[in-house]
């Protein structure tokens, strides 16, 4: 069937534009300027998304609650205390990216030209808008590099949760929380007392970073109940930090040609987080993933390279605590004397009611998060998100165009959040591993705690990027990183602390000894790699299980895991019951003996898995019983697989209670704005395939749900998965056409040529300036 073609006349364009969207629904852009690129860019992603690019705008802004009512009113407050507010020159020229400025200006047109152009034809419009009596609010350039709140940094919520555990505990406890690698023993600042950290420090970090929740109540709020709407629940604010990739060098690799593969893990979401695009103009053709708020692609390939990101866990934010002066608790103490907070009144607006004046007060470091008048005491956060330079992936434009690895690594002197293992390999067959983000310098401690902010701890800058760790063309023959502590043996992590928390080894032990295994790597073996769904922490705990007898449902339990072989597909029954132990029954069990204390029990959820499988393989004081222990919890968990999933253990699945469900925002407000769900999942948040899930009723909540392998030079061989879809248009069948593949493991053609995407073609815009 031919394409259909569709033309439209666009004020703002330079010249004659095309954008062709192929049958999976990834648009090819074609552009005879560069200005008109970023700017057909912007109308594509609004055409797909743009309920989805609003809500991004306006919960980064702080302008929720003009739409929404008086229940956004405190995450408006508390977004604008996120924002940056530094000098916008510096902020432009800090990212290393020829005319940034210029790229933002075009790509926010592009969006406000299809805004413009849907206002005049209601039926483009995407329906989330008349469904909610609201319009879209139109883009500046500075919107997309300001709103800091949407990217990943870290680790002020550990900092304050490690406070926590060590006012009523010890560090041994807090371990079973987060580990610490290298082996380190977090300092004490001078001045802290653990106690002094109030629990609720952080309500308004959570509630700006919070994920977005519209439902009946909150849209129901009055003006006074808005102060009200501050909690965030655990999964707002507990998540996993996750990804993983890897690049396969020409001499290991089945096509004699290097292979790059990622699959970025992230909260799962409708529309998803990551758009695939693809951009063709003067001095540009890379095709990729991006976040769709963002110009460019962050994950991808141009005609040469291609280029692929997990996060390096830096510790890159701080909180600080102050002494107040006793008759002005706006003055601070520091060094010496005293200094005044910096204090700012806005006027945000609220449906339904006048505009409300809400006050935002700074300290030197950073936006104040608490105040505790009768303590005379202050709260404030540092992090590089206030530096210019640091909004999430913009750097990314600097490389698209790269050839070399030497071209990849000098833009990569300017990336700052998040804090990536960066993964590259071209068609020369190069590949390489670099680390790049700014990384605070602490002189003297090394960000585990909270510390004074009366000068005693500052920051001396960020560390050099020669500074960070890096392998190009490494004699193994591949690089691969999952989120692990992959410091080199003789890096010299005392004196350049860049982080102590990472993920757990599960993902990268698989990945390594999958890679490590095999002579020949191809494009299926990376597929099938990243849909792996091996649990080492279920490995681990086989030996444990053979010397264990029981009785009862116990050895029925037993019976059901001998010989299975550690896979958590979806339609295993021994992974249903092995995850239902570890998750439901073992995993609280173990933490209940650690932290019996009520006042800390809550704070080590979900329990840190290394610590806790080093506890049961040698147990101490603390799990003499271990064997007893095991037993009790097997029979639990036995017992409440049958009452879940029926009396038949042979009929049981994990796929029955591990499900995928990407949920539309207004699903709960709209029937019509559906959820895409139920689809039965494999794997879990140890696996290579993450698909970490939430305890009550099993959902997936975070994981892959873009995924990418490349054929470096045979670039219309690569595969890419994005669910549900490309889609966040109801009305379209791009909204979820992807989703059922997604859940079997699959992926479609990521197509490069001309000639490919012109025979895949399924709708093409013309556009041509009005």
């Amino acid at each position: 069937m031919p394409a259909e073609t569709i033309a439209y006349r666009i004020p703002g364009l330079e010249q004659a534009a095309r954008i062709i969207v192929d049958k999976w629904g990834i648009p090819h852009i074609r552009a005879a300027t560069r200005h008109d690129v970023f700017f057909a860019q912007g109308f594509a992603v609004a055409r797909d998304r743009l309920f989805q690019l609003d809500l991004w705008r306006k919960r980064g802004l702080g302008e929720m609650a003009a739409d929404f009512g008086p229940g956004f009113l405190a995450q408006d407050r508390a977004a604008r205390l996120l924002l940056y507010r530094g000098d916008m020159q510096a902020e432009w020229a800090a990212y290393g990216v020829a005319d940034a400025r210029g790229i933002c200006e075009a790509f926010a047109a592009g969006i406000n030209a299809w805004i413009s152009l849907a206002q005049s034809r209601p039926d483009l419009m995407a329906p989330e808008f008349a469904a909610m009596g609201i319009r879209p609010g139109r883009w500046g350039a500075a919107d997309i590099v300001r709103i800091r709140s949407n990217a990943l940094v870290r680790n002020v919520l550990s900092e304050v949760a490690r406070a926590q555990v060590l006012a009523h505990a010890d560090q041994e406890t807090d371990l079973a929380r987060r580990s610490i690698e290298p082996p380190w023993t977090p300092m004490m600042p001078e001045g802290l007392d653990p106690a002094m950290i109030p629990a609720d420090v952080l309500t308004d970090f959570k509630l700006a970073t919070a994920r977005i929740d519209i439902s009946p109540e909150r849209l129901a709020a009055t003006l006074a109940d808005a102060w009200r709407w501050t909690g965030v629940s655990d999964q707002g604010d507990v998540y996993e930090e996750g990804s993983n990739n890897w690049a396969i060098s020409a001499g290991r690799s089945e096509t004699g040609r290097p292979i790059l593969a990622s699959d970025p893990h992230r909260a799962h979401a409708l529309p998803s987080l990551r758009s695939i695009i693809h951009l063709t103009g003067p001095g540009i053709d890379v095709i990729g993933a991006g976040e769709p708020a963002l110009p460019g692609v962050s994950i991808g390939h141009n005609a040469t390279a291609a280029f692929s990101l997990t996060i390096f866990p830096m510790d890159q934010e701080d909180l600080y605590f102050y002494e107040t002066h006793p008759d002005d608790p706006e003055l601070y103490r520091y060094q010496e004397g005293w200094e005044r907070m910096t204090v700012r009144r806005e006027h945000i607006a609220v449906k339904g009611a006048e505009p409300q004046e809400v006050v935002l007060k700074f300290t030197r470091h950073g936006p104040v998060l608490r105040e505790d008048a009768a303590g005379h005491r202050a709260f404030a956060l540092r992090s590089v998100w206030f530096e210019p330079g640091a909004s999430a992936y913009f750097t990314s434009l600097a490389y698209l165009g790269v050839e070399s690895p030497e071209a990849f690594a000098a833009t990569l002197r300017n990336w700052s959040t998040p804090s990536v293992n960066q993964v590259y390999a071209d068609v020369k067959g190069n590949i390489a591993w670099f680390a790049a983000g700014a990384a605070p310098v602490r002189p003297n401690w090394d960000g585990l705690l909270p510390v004074p902010g009366d000068g005693r701890y500052e920051w001396a800058g960020f560390h050099r990027f020669d500074e960070l760790p890096k392998s190009v063309n490494p004699p193994r023959g591949f690089v691969a990183t999952a989120n692990e502590m992959n410091l080199p043996s003789d890096f010299a992590y005392d004196r350049v602390k860049l982080g102590f928390e990472w993920a757990e080894r599960s993902r990268t032990t698989r990945i390594h000894e999958v890679l490590d295994g095999q002579n020949r790597h191809g494009l299926a073996d990376s597929m099938r790699l990243q849909t792996d769904d091996l649990s080492v922490p279920a490995r681990r705990l086989a030996p444990l299980l053979a010397r264990l007898t029981a009785d009862g449902d116990a050895a029925a339990a037993l019976a059901l895991l001998r010989g299975w072989d550690f896979h958590l597909g979806r339609n295993s029954a021994a992974a249903a019951l092995h995850e239902m132990w570890w998750s439901r029954h073992l995993k609280p069990a173990l933490l209940d003996r650690i932290a019996p204390d009520k006042a800390i029990r809550p704070l080590m959820v979900p329990g840190d898995v290394e610590t806790l499988l080093a506890l049961l393989e040698t147990p101490d004081a603390r799990l003499a019983d271990r064997d007893l222990l095991l037993a009790r919890t097997l029979a639990a968990a036995f017992g409440e697989c049958r009452a879940r999933l029926g009396t038949d253990p042979a009929a049981w699945a994990w796929g029955n209670l591990h499900h995928g469900h990407f949920t539309h925002p207004l699903s709960r407000i709209v029937p019509e704005m559906r959820d895409v769900g139920g689809l039965a999942k494999g794997g879990s948040g140890s696996t290579a395939m993450a698909a970490t899930y939430r305890l009550p009723d099993f959902r997936v909540t975070y994981g892959a749900s873009f995924r990418m392998v490349v054929d470096v030079g045979n670039w219309d061989n690569s595969r890419a998965i994005n669910a549900p879809g490309q889609s966040g248009d109801p009305r379209s069948r791009h909204y979820d056409d992807l989703a059922p593949l997604w859940a079997a493991g699959e992926y479609v053609p990521l197509l490069y040529s001309p000639a490919a995407i012109d025979a895949a073609a399924e709708t093409v815009l013309e556009l041509t300036p009005a």
